[in-house]
């Protein structure tokens, strides 16, 4: 850790010469207020709109001429932005984010410009998309009650255009300081050379404290909640159920089982629902069940979810494809997992977890999430034994819990219709 308190991870790997760089803030679509739903996705576009030394758009030209690639995100725990260079190049990407970090460029002319990027990425992908913001969107009001958990994170267009300047401000002198942020570095370096580069680039970044992170705890549901949907330019009828999970940092153990349950539950032609829903009953087209409302069972705090969505003929009804699942929940939770089921999935969700950590890239948006989220990026090599660990009556105690009085669901009614 640096003196201003920005947390430094180095993981060095010289099998190929490229380097990732990653800076993963403490704060995210949670962390908004109300009456700025979308703020934390706006001020991520915004660091990418100039800083301390860098007029608008010299970031994207430093990166490209290097042959490098570069991106950010914004979740419901954490804001992201990373850069792949090759490894000659390290010190050009460190210096892109410390000068960010250090002061971006917020004028009245780049918050204007980006409100209406924005705006125009919420018209692309939610509005005039099939199925736009299903379920992530569409689902927490009914799953959650809290601002901070229920509200509508890409941005409500009367509270995006009301952003100010000073709104900005503030929350970058809030959220951006060191002590709130992570910094990775993932490749083909010199551990002593890089940890001598990060200090030359950020330590000189003025401290200031990391605000205290609320508590967005809520109560579980005590009793169905349903809501539905008109979609103008959805083709069929969709349906989501979401479940309330153990916490996911605080009670890891009892949440892993979960993320098991859902590869047991839709994953591959073998899998329960698929078999059920799809192949016997013919009720549905498509559907999954995973962790976290993006998707994110790694990197996300409590609370959080388990969800399961389908597409589904219009000849059946949401409560058909619920009714069924069900049925398929409580045979699993009664007479558990077949001789050698918890093996093929446990396998199959190792191999997907080396899939995405085996580019530079991907190994480096895990580990800095583990660090950012947990504690501890040691977390990703203990997956392995972690998800050893989980047994199969572990899994059929999870599926007992998705009972229908737990669970929030979202309909979609196909064309419009109600």
């Amino acid at each position: 850790m640096l003196d201003n308190g920005l947390r430094v991870l180095l993981a060095p790997d010289r099998a190929s010469p490229v380097v990732a760089v990653a800076v993963y803030y403490d704060v995210g679509i949670r962390s908004e207020p109300e009456g700025r739903t979308g703020f934390a996705h706006l001020f991520e576009h915004l660091m990418f709109q100039g800083s301390a030394n860098l007029e608008k758009l010299e970031h994207f030209r430093y990166v490209q001429s290097s042959g490098g690639t570069f991106n950010g995100s914004t979740h419901l725990d954490y804001t992201n932005y990373f850069e792949v260079l090759p490894s000659n190049a390290l010190s050009r990407g460190l210096f892109l984010e410390a000068d960010r970090m250090r002061s971006p460029r917020i004028t009245e002319e780049n918050l204007a410009n980006q409100i209406a990027v924005v705006k125009e990425e919420i018209r692309v992908n939610v509005m005039n998309r099939p199925y736009g913001g299903f379920p992530w969107l569409l689902l927490p009001p009914v799953l959650f009650d809290s601002f901070a958990n229920a509200h509508n994170g890409y941005g409500d267009f009367v509270d995006l255009e009301s952003a100010t300047v000073a709104d900005a401000a503030d929350f970058f002198d809030r959220y951006y300081a060191p002590a709130n942020a992570v910094l990775t570095v993932v490749g083909d370096f010199d551990p002593d050379e890089a940890l001598a580069l990060v200090e030359e680039h950020f330590a000189d970044i003025p401290a200031r404290p990391a605000p205290v992170r609320p508590d967005f705890a809520e109560p579980d549901l005590d009793s169905e909640r349903r809501k539905s949907v008109p979609d103008r330019l959805a083709p069929l009828p969709a349906v989501a159920a979401g479940w309330r999970v153990p916490d996911p940092v605080g009670a890891y153990g009892d949440y892993l089982p979960f993320l098991v349950l859902g590869e047991v539950l839709t994953d591959g032609d073998a899998s329960r629902l698929e078999q059920r829903l799809v192949q016997k009953d013919r009720t549905v087209t498509q559907l999954a069940a995973y962790l976290g409302l993006m998707g994110d069972p790694f990197d996300v705090r409590d609370p959080t979810a388990f969800l399961l969505q389908a597409y589904h003929a219009p000849t059946a009804s949401a409560d058909q494809v619920l009714d069924a699942a069900t049925e398929e929940f409580e045979r699993l939770a009664t007479d558990g997992l077949q001789r050698g089921e918890l093996e093929r999935v446990r396998s199959r969700l190792l191999a997907q977890v080396f899939r995405d950590v085996d580019p530079v890239l991907g190994r480096t948006q895990v580990l800095a999430s583990a660090e950012l989220i947990h504690g501890r990026a040691e977390l990703l090599a203990e997956l392995p034994a972690r998800l050893a660990e989980v047994t199969a009556e572990q899994v059929a105690a999870a599926a007992a819990t998705l009972l229908p009085d737990r669970r929030a669901v979202l309909e979609i009614v196909p064309g419009g219709a109600q």
